[in-house]
């Protein structure tokens, strides 16, 4: 945003519905120090790349589209991307904008997250 102004607007994909509640957690939090260019969790089978927490140090990220195990882009999850809900909780970006916000955005950062 510039003032009032969007200048840019990233497509995201948040958290899966279960008893109409998402999955994502709503409210205000801040950017913190946890964030990196990879990760793979093994419980999930899936990774991502360039991951920047705001909530629970390390559980809640924005990150990019999951990753297979062999590290390419899961195209199905891919497809979800400003479409429809998708994560465990998690913010997903596209490659592009979750390396801008890992390489870009400070620690504390404002982060607010609504149920529209």
């Amino acid at each position: 945003m510039s003032d009032k102004k969007p200048i840019y607007t990233m497509l995201s994909t948040g958290g899966s519905y279960h008893k109409n509640k998402s999955n994502t957690p709503t409210g205000t939090y801040y950017i913190q120090h946890e964030r990196g260019n990879n990760f793979y969790n093994y419980k999930l089978n899936e990774g991502a790349e360039y991951y920047v927490s705001w909530k629970d140090h390390g559980i809640y990220l924005f990150h990019s589209v999951p990753t297979k195990p062999d590290g390419t882009v899961s195209e199905k999850e891919a497809k979800k991307l400003g479409k429809s809900p998708g994560s465990h909780g998690c913010i997903r970006l596209s490659i592009p904008d979750s390396k801008w916000l890992a390489t870009t955005v400070p620690v504390g950062t404002k982060v607010v997250i609504k149920n529209n």
